[in-house]
C-alpha cells in the first residue's frame, strides 16, 4: 500500500480540508488505495472509524469527475463539498447535516444524493435508543455543565495524544511497515488486556446506551476512553489508514458513561438510563475538539435517531469548545473563512456580497452571427478593440463566444470560408443578472477570462438571451462607486450634515498639536477620535496623534472646504520633506 500511494496512511480527512481549501490534488488512484487500506487496519483490529476514509474517497472521486468533465456550474463551485458532505451521510442517515451551513446551493445537495443512498440502503440509525429518552428535568443541566468540561478536557487530551503519538512514529527512522507493524503489535498487547478498545467500538457505545453498561466492570468504563486514544493514536499514527471521527465517538460516550455510572445512584436527579450522557458525550467532544459544534450535534442525533437531547448538548457543546479553545483535531483546519483562499476574494470585498451583477454589467459591444466567416469577425474584434465577443443565434440567444485566441487557431487560408459557428467555444460560461458581483468576481479569475455574458434564463425555453456582458474591470470600478453610494445613505441619518473620517499621518498638519491650534475650515467640527482601542472626546487641548481616526462633522456647503483642507496637508507635508 505505501508503494502504490504513501499519502493513504493517516485518517484522511485532513488531505480532504487541504484539497478543498488549498487546492491540493489527490491523485485518482488514493480512493481506492485508502479504502482497501482502511479495511485491513480496521478489519485486524485497528482502531480507527470509516467515516475519513468515506470523506477522502468522496474529495477523490469529485476531483475526477471535475476534471473528467467541464464543470460549468453558474455558481462556479466545486463538486468537492457535496462529496465531501456526502462521504458522511449515507453512514449515519443525516442525508443533509453534512453539507449543513452551506450557502452555496451547490453545497446544499448533498441532501438530495443522501435521499438516493437512503432509498437504496434503508434509514435506519446507527444506534438503536429507547424511544421515551427525552431531557425533561432542568437541573440536570448541572450534570451536562460538568460533562461538558469533562468532554473537552479529554478532547484536548485525544488531539495532543493522537499527534504526539503520530510524530513519535514519524521521528523513527524505520521502514514505514516496519512502523506500522510496531503500531500494530502494541495495539494487539493492550487488547490483550482490553479488547474493548480494539475495532471501530460502535457496538460498546450501543451497550453503553443501556442496562448493558452496568454489567461491566467499573474499570473497565473508566479506561476505556484513555485506552481508545492509545489505540486510535498506534493504529493510525504508525502508518495505518482509518478515520478518526468513529473513535472520538466512543471516546466521548464513553466518558458520557463513566459519568453517568459514577453518579447513578448516588447524586439525585441522574436519568434512570446512561443514553443521555452517552449522547451528549458524543456530541459534545467531538463537536468542541473539531471545532464543528452544530454538525456534530446534527450527525449525532441522526445517529441515534433522538433530537431531544439537543437542549442540553448545546450547553455542554459550549462549555467543551470553551475549554478546547483553538486546538483542533484537524491539523488542515483554516481558523476562519477569511483565511482560506477559497473564501478569501469574498471576505476581502465583503460589499460585493451585496451587490447585483444588473449594477455592474455594461452592454455587449459586439454580437456576431454563426453564419458570419471568421476572417468578418476577426476584422469586427480589431475594429471594437475586443478581445472577443459572444455569438448569438436570431432570437438574441447565446450560443458561444469567439475570442482572437479562438480564430488564430483557425488556419490563414480557412478564414475567409470557415464560418464563426466552427470556431467558436459553446462551452461558455456566463452568470445571471441577479447572482452577486462577489460570485461574479470569483468565476472569471478562477477560470483565467477577463470577461463573461450575462444572460437571463427563459423558463420555457432554456435559452440564455444576452442582456450585456461584465468584466473584472468593471467590478473593481463598481466597489468604490458602491462605497461612496453607502456614505451618502449615512449622510441622510442626520438632515442638514456630512460625516467623513480620516486616518491621521506622520507629517500631517493635525499630528502633534491641540485641536485649538488646528486651524480647521469653518463649519467643520471633531466630534470623536479613536486612538487604538480607546474612543476619545475631544477638547481644545486635545493632541491629535498620529494614527488616530478623527470624525468630523461638517455641514454640505463645508465639505469641499474640510477636503480640500485634508489634501493641501498632505501636499505641505510632501512640501516639507522636500526642503529638508
Amino acid at each position: 500500500m505505501f508503494s502504490l500511494a504513501p499519502e493513504a496512511e493517516g485518517h484522511g480527512t485532513d488531505a480532504a480540508i487541504a484539497a478543498f481549501h488549498q487546492g491540493k490534488p489527490i491523485r485518482a488512484r488514493i480512493p481506492l488505495v485508502k479504502l482497501v487500506a482502511s479495511a485491513i487496519t480496521i478489519g485486524s483490529g485497528g482502531s480507527g472509524g470509516r467515516r475519513d476514509r468515506r470523506r477522502k474517497l468522496a474529495r477523490g472521486l469529485a476531483l475526477c469527475s471535475e476534471v473528467s468533465c467541464t464543470w460549468t456550474s453558474r455558481t462556479g463551485a466545486s463538486p468537492s463539498r457535496p462529496g465531501l458532505a456526502q462521504a458522511s451521510a449515507p453512514s449515519s442517515a443525516p442525508p443533509g447535516w453534512g453539507g449543513a451551513g452551506s450557502r452555496n446551493p451547490l453545497q446544499t445537495r448533498p441532501g438530495s444524493r443522501g435521499g438516493v443512498f437512503g432509498a437504496w440502503s434503508g434509514w435506519n440509525p446507527i444506534f438503536v435508543t429507547h424511544g421515551s429518552l427525552a431531557f425533561t428535568s432542568p437541573p440536570q443541566l448541572l450534570y451536562y455543565v460538568v460533562l461538558g468540561l469533562l468532554c473537552g478536557l479529554i478532547g484536548l487530551l485525544y488531539a495532543r495524544g493522537f499527534y504526539g503519538i503520530t510524530h513519535r512514529f514519524h521521528r523513527l527512522r524505520l521502514p514505514k511497515w516496519v512502523k506500522a507493524g510496531i503500531g500494530g503489535l502494541l495495539v494487539g498487547l493492550i487488547g490483550l488486556v482490553l479488547p474493548q478498545a480494539l475495532g471501530m467500538g460502535y457496538g460498546w457505545v450501543q451497550v453503553s446506551m443501556g442496562p448493558g453498561l452496568l454489567s461491566l466492570p467499573l474499570w473497565v468504563i473508566l479506561a476505556l476512553p484513555f485506552a481508545k486514544i492509545l489505540t486510535t493514536g498506534l493504529s493510525i499514527g504508525s502508518g495505518g489508514s482509518g478515520g478518526i471521527f468513529g473513535p472520538g465517538m466512543v471516546i466521548g460516550a464513553m466518558v458520557g458513561a463513566s459519568v453517568w455510572r459514577l453518579c447513578y445512584h448516588v447524586l439525585p436527579g441522574v436519568p434512570d438510563t446512561p443514553g443521555p450522557f452517552v449522547i451528549v458525550g458524543m456530541m459534545a467532544l467531538f463537536g468542541g475538539i473539531a471545532h464543528a459544534p452544530l454538525a456534530v450535534m446534527l450527525m449525532v442525533a441522526e445517529m441515534t435517531g433522538n433530537l431531544s437531547m439537543l437542549a442540553p448538548a448545546r450547553i455542554a457543546v459550549g462549555i467543551s469548545s470553551i475549554v478546547v479553545g483553538d486546538a483542533t483535531i484537524y491539523t488542515s483546519q483554516v481558523p476562519s473563512r477569511a483565511d482560506s483562499p477559497v473564501h478569501r476574494l469574498q471576505l476581502s470585498f465583503p460589499l460585493l456580497s451585496t451587490l447585483a451583477v444588473r449594477q455592474a454589467m455594461t452592454p455587449s459591444p459586439l454580437q456576431l452571427s454563426p453564419q458570419q466567416s471568421v476572417e468578418e469577425a476577426e476584422q469586427l474584434l480589431g475594429e471594437h478593440t475586443v478581445d472577443g465577443a459572444s455569438v448569438l443565434d436570431a432570437r438574441g440567444n447565446l450560443l458561444g463566444v469567439l475570442t482572437l485566441a479562438d480564430s488564430g487557431r483557425v488556419p490563414l487560408g480557412e478564414r475567409g470560408s470557415r464560418r464563426v459557428e466552427g470556431a467558436m467555444n459553446r462551452d461558455v460560461l456566463a452568470i445571471q443578472p441577479d447572482d452577486t458581483l462577489d460570485v461574479a468576481l470569483e468565476q472569471p479569475t478562477s477560470h483565467r477570462i477577463g470577461w463573461m455574458p450575462v444572460v437571463e434564463v427563459e423558463t420555457a425555453t432554456g435559452g440564455r438571451h444576452l442582456i450585456g456582458r461584465i468584466s473584472t474591470q468593471e467590478i473593481v470600478r463598481a466597489y468604490p462607486e458602491a462605497l461612496a453610494k453607502a456614505s451618502r445613505r449615512m449622510r441622510g441619518l442626520v438632515e442638514g450634515t456630512v460625516m467623513l473620517e480620516a486616518e491621521i499621518e506622520p507629517g500631517m498638519r493635525l499630528a502633534g498639536r491641540p485641536l485649538r491650534e488646528a486651524q480647521l475650515p469653518t463649519e467643520s467640527l471633531v466630534v470623536s477620535i479613536r486612538r487604538q482601542n480607546e474612543l476619545l472626546f475631544p477638547r481644545g487641548s486635545t493632541v491629535i496623534e498620529p494614527d488616530d481616526l478623527v470624525t468630523f462633522l461638517v455641514s454640505p456647503s463645508g465639505e469641499e472646504r474640510l477636503r480640500a483642507y485634508l489634501a493641501e496637508r498632505v501636499e505641505r507635508a510632501e512640501e516639507a520633506i522636500l526642503l529638508h
